[in-house]
């Protein structure tokens, strides 16, 4: 079957942004009488993958992702790029569709003049965008071993803190293994995201420079601790997630060099290059280059924990709390959101590879956890103050965001942001920071970090936690339904 319109959709995370951009174009496609499919890279794989006849017969192509879609299978055809945030509306996809439709094969506008009279200017992929996508696909595949080692780490400590060492009495054998298969799963973090941003930038042979240095990312410069030089056997300090992501673009951008510096090379060089000469010079080149700015990455890194650390103590909770929140209800799993999601993840990660569940790190994954949970749960206590306000839809939306929130999936407040920015982004942030603030007074803690309310047995005073995100989620509830009741006022006042 041929389309008219072929696209590809995908998210970080791979959980709700993908199939709400999916659902958009598909609405947007059908009130133009375009037929329309649609491929979704979401964290269980490609669904609905498009096959070459379907690229090949449709008219236009729109990409809507924040990670590496393989766009080159597009080349040649009419094709618009943005980020999935972009296309969340069926306004907004709508538009793209337009955009795509008027565009030349290279992405650029058939006529200015005309296709800006009826779509405005096509939005090009800016850098930003582009380094943003990279990161975020090894984000995205670095999630699941964050979720999976963190989450059997944390049961792990149900038996005890010490239950993994067998010279301690809290020793059990089930809870060691627990922590060891989680403590690997865990370890893979770092490794993983430095090798699919290079995979995402120079597709299959950035893999192997990527894991190198993101375990050299973990590992740090060996050094003797008799001689002071450097020293195969000896021990380094890792210098964290900031190393990997350097590490991974490093590795990608090697290889992309690499290419160039070996295309005079025959074509029946083609099998060597690929096996031998990018694996070996890259991992030469990378190694290196990573090795030799271990020391800076390392105060750097420190640097970055010293100040968080600071601002989780004392009275700085309050604008830990208020930055965190602000970020993650900004824009409900966008950059911003995931900025502070990877930060707390990257923090408490190496809290609980220490085998510590009260530390800051900890703190500020749960923190962060609360500020993502809030935004869901506001329009559900809005939408159950002021039924009368919202549409049949905008109810429904509401009772589903309930389950949402409590499973820590922020994205399903993003259709009631959008629909009014000002006042309810306000009062959306206002709301996480006031739980991701309680959060932090009431001193809890998780060791791991996604599920919503799934983990709460492995959560340090996860009562209090439920506390702060239920009188964060009230505040902006009943702000958010004063806003519509008021709103709601003023239409019906208009009518008459």
């Amino acid at each position: 079957m041929s389309y008219d319109i072929v696209a590809a959709t995908g998210c970080p995370t791979g959980i709700a942004h993908t199939f709400m951009a999916k659902k958009a174009l598909e609405d947007a496609a059908a009130e133009k009488g375009l037929t329309i499919k649609v491929e979704t890279h979401g964290q269980v794989g490609v669904e609905d993958e498009l096959t070459a006849a379907e690229i090949y017969d449709a008219r236009a192509v729109v990409i809507a992702a924040d990670k590496d879609v393989d766009a080159d299978r597009f080349a040649g055809k009419p094709l618009v790029s943005v980020g999935v945030s972009k296309c969340l509306s069926v306004e907004a996809a709508g538009a793209l569709i337009d955009r795509a439709l008027a565009a030349k094969p290279e992405g650029e506008l058939v006529s200015e003049a005309a296709a800006a009279a009826e779509t405005g200017e096509v939005e090009k992929e800016s850098v930003g965008h582009v380094l943003y996508k990279h990161l975020m696909n090894g984000v995205s595949h670095m999630l699941p071993f964050v979720v999976a080692g963190g989450v059997l780490t944390a049961v792990s400590f149900l038996w005890g803190i010490y239950s993994f060492d067998s010279t301690n009495e809290q020793y059990n054998s089930f809870a060691a293994m627990l922590k060891i298969i989680g403590g690997i799963g865990m370890n893979l973090m770092v490794p993983v995201l430095s090798a699919y941003i290079a995979e995402s930038i120079a597709k299959r042979p950035g893999l192997v420079p990527g894991f190198i240095a993101g375990m050299i990312a973990i590992t740090g410069l060996p050094v003797s601790p008799e001689t002071g030089l450097i020293d195969a056997g000896g021990v380094g300090t890792g210098f964290g997630f900031l190393g990997g992501i350097v590490g991974g673009f490093l590795a990608g951008y090697t290889i992309l060099l690499l290419e160039k510096a070996f295309k005079p090379l025959p074509k029946a060089f083609d099998g060597l290059k690929a096996i031998f000469l990018y694996p070996l010079c890259s991992a030469f080149i990378v190694g290196l280059l990573m090795l030799g700015i271990s020391g800076p990455m390392v105060a750097i890194n420190q640097a970055m924990m010293d100040f968080l650390n600071n601002l989780a103590q004392g009275h700085n909770i309050y604008v830990l709390g208020l930055a965190i929140g602000c970020m993650c209800a900004f824009d409900m799993g966008g950059p911003v959101n995931k900025a502070a999601y990877v930060t707390g993840t990257a923090l408490m990660g190496a809290d609980v590879a220490a085998g510590i569940t009260d530390g800051s790190g900890t703190a500020i994954m749960a923190a962060v956890s609360a500020a993502c949970i809030v935004p869901p749960l506001v329009t559900t206590v809005a939408v159950l103050l002021a039924r009368d306000c919202f549409t049949e839809d905008e109810f429904n939306a509401g009772l589903v965001n309930f389950v949402l929130g409590c499973t820590h999936i922020t994205e399903g407040a993003i259709p009631f942001m959008t629909a009014n920015i000002w006042p309810v982004m306000p009062i959306m942030m206002l709301s996480s920071s006031i739980g991701a603030i309680l959060t932090l007074m009431f001193g809890v803690h998780s060791p791991a970090p996604h599920g919503g309310f799934l983990v709460l047995p492995v959560v340090t005073n996860g009562g209090l936690w439920v506390l702060a995100i239920a009188i964060g989620s009230l505040v902006g509830g009943v702000l958010y339904a004063a806003f519509k009741k008021s709103q709601h006022k003023k239409l019906q006042a208009a009518q008459a």
